[in-house]
């Protein structure tokens, strides 16, 4: 994980000039019947399945350990941080959200599993843009000796895997936020999920 990675400039950007989003003016009518102006960002790269990308929920199982997961560290130039987050990705063209939710966890952890769950479409931040994604539920079962996996990053990908026992998720990022990484929301909410069910119920 490089240490020295960094925001250099931040300028404004021209729709002409943005390849992977665009802005979007939308004229709407509320219920009070008045019309209105929202804007919104898209991704551009958006194909047939009408969803944006996936997000990887991993349930290790293990004969002589914890049930774990599988959580990665990358650094993202819009938070200017390190982020904590779910193996994620967009969807390639012809591809199912399914599929890219295999081969995403793949190339990001170098781990192959099974498809267990998918949820329906649901949006990231519906007040911002129309940003959306699936979150895929992937099993890997691991026997007694298995070697950890290779990851097989992209050129230009700098991406940490961490393995993660299920019980100590929350523990973990509470951790990470108090060093001043940038915890995914995504992530968060599934860690706290599991920790108020076990604390508040």
């Amino acid at each position: 994980m490089p240490s020295d990675a960094r925001v250099d400039k931040v300028e404004a950007l021209s729709g002409s000039e943005a390849k992977w989003i665009e802005f979007h003016k939308i004229s709407w009518t509320d219920q009070a019947g008045t019309s209105r102006i929202w804007e919104a960002a898209a991704r551009k790269t958006r194909g047939k399945s009408g969803v944006d990308a996936v997000a990887i929920g991993t349930i290790i199982r293990h004969p002589s350990r914890p049930l774990s997961t599988i959580i990665i560290l990358q650094y993202r130039p819009p938070a200017d941080a390190i982020c904590v987050e779910f193996p994620a990705g967009l969807i390639d063209a012809g591809e199912t959200p399914s599929e890219a939710s295999l081969r995403e966890l793949h190339e990001e952890t170098g781990y192959r599993g099974k498809l267990v769950h998918i949820s329906p479409t649901i949006v990231s931040d519906p007040g911002m843009s129309s940003t959306n994604m699936q979150l895929a539920t992937v099993e890997v079962n691991l026997d007694e000796g298995d070697k950890e996996p290779e990851q097989a990053l992209e050129d230009g990908e700098f991406i940490q895997r961490v393995v993660v026992p299920l019980d100590e998720l929350y523990a973990k990022l509470e951790t990470y936020a108090k060093e001043g990484k940038k915890v995914d929301a995504r992530l968060w909410h599934w860690a706290a999920g599991m920790q108020f069910a076990k604390t508040m119920l």
